[in-house]
């Protein structure tokens, strides 16, 4: 049945970052819904942000889309603009390759919850833009590095 029941879905918390950089996520979970839903070619994550969390450190792609928007609560987008608020129904868009590094904050005292959808690619580098870190994905492995390449030092 193409219908997914949100429930029964998992809800992951945690972060793929290494060391110390995984605590910034504290107060962020998120549920695989295009997984549950057998999808291959983009991925779909309701994402819900306790207040002060961050959905991920500031970040682009070189070749993924990404899309979100916000189903509830207020929450606030921070870019290489600065800060622009979001409320129920406010949607963003970051084109790949586009280097202007993003995430989405809750700067609110009530949790957030929004929808993000982005492409799939068999590899991919994004980039970090408010620390020396990238990180490269293939064969379903992700690598963080610095942004020269060289291994992460105890972070």
């Amino acid at each position: 049945m193409p219908k997914i029941d949100i429930s029964a879905v998992p809800t992951r918390t945690g972060s793929s970052y290494p060391g110390k950089l995984a605590d910034q996520m504290a107060g962020r979970s998120q549920q695989g819904l295009g997984d549950a839903g057998g999808l291959t070619q983009f991925g779909a994550n309701l994402v819900r942000l306790a207040p002060k969390a961050a959905s991920s450190l500031r970040h682009w792609h070189e070749k993924q889309d990404e899309f979100l928007i916000v189903i509830e609560g207020a929450l606030t987008l921070i870019d290489d603009n600065g800060e622009t608020p979001l409320k129920v129904g406010d949607c963003c868009a970051f084109p790949a390759g586009d280097a202007n590094g993003h995430h989405i904050v809750n700067l609110s005292g009530q949790d957030g919850v929004f929808l993000v959808v982005g492409t799939r690619t068999p590899t991919e580098t994004g980039w970090y833009s408010d620390i020396d870190m990238m990180v490269t994905a293939a064969d379903g492995k992700m690598a963080f590095t610095r942004k020269d390449g060289s291994a992460m030092e105890d972070t």
